[in-house]
């Protein structure tokens, strides 16, 4: 199986000069919490992504106003993306690898074109796949402390 077949197909994006409220309000309008963000919207290159989670750590847990700042403030970069000729497997690895729980896929020029997230893998991957990028994605610094400390 490849990647093609399981990403979400034209995901919502944005560019690094996108206020923080409108970001956070995509996320809401598609259900995801991940807005990948493009160099801009003619060549939608990735160039980075911006998570609930940049918002919320980046931003608001650091006393800043969200409302004064823009997707390029908080943005993870760069990007980490996986070509649509991929396969899962390919795919899975790389989410491993990198301990993401989605990734931006990107066609042969290099512009966005999908976005493969957890539950993908678990709709269309096999059990084994599923468990072993769940275990790899989990297993990132602050998870294997909290783990740690759980099982002392």
């Amino acid at each position: 199986m490849d990647v093609k077949t399981t990403m979400t197909r034209d995901p919502a994006c944005c560019t690094p000069d996108m206020p923080l409220p409108a970001v956070a309000r995509m996320m809401l309008e598609h259900d995801c919490g991940e807005i990948p963000v493009v160099d801009d919207r003619e060549s939608r290159r990735p160039i980075g992504v911006v998570t609930d989670r940049d918002i919320t750590v980046r931003v608001v847990a650091q006393g800043l106003d969200a409302l004064s700042h823009k997707a390029r403030d908080c943005m993870t970069a760069p990007c980490i993306t996986v070509g649509s000729e991929a396969s899962l497997i390919e795919c899975c690895e790389l989410m491993e690898r990198e301990k993401i729980r989605r990734v931006p896929v990107v066609d042969s020029l290099g512009r966005l074109c999908g976005i493969v997230a957890l539950a993908d893998v678990a709709v269309h991957a096999g059990k084994r796949a599923t468990l072993d990028v769940v275990r790899e994605v989990s297993l990132a610094a602050g998870a294997v402390a909290v783990h740690e400390t759980r099982a002392t």
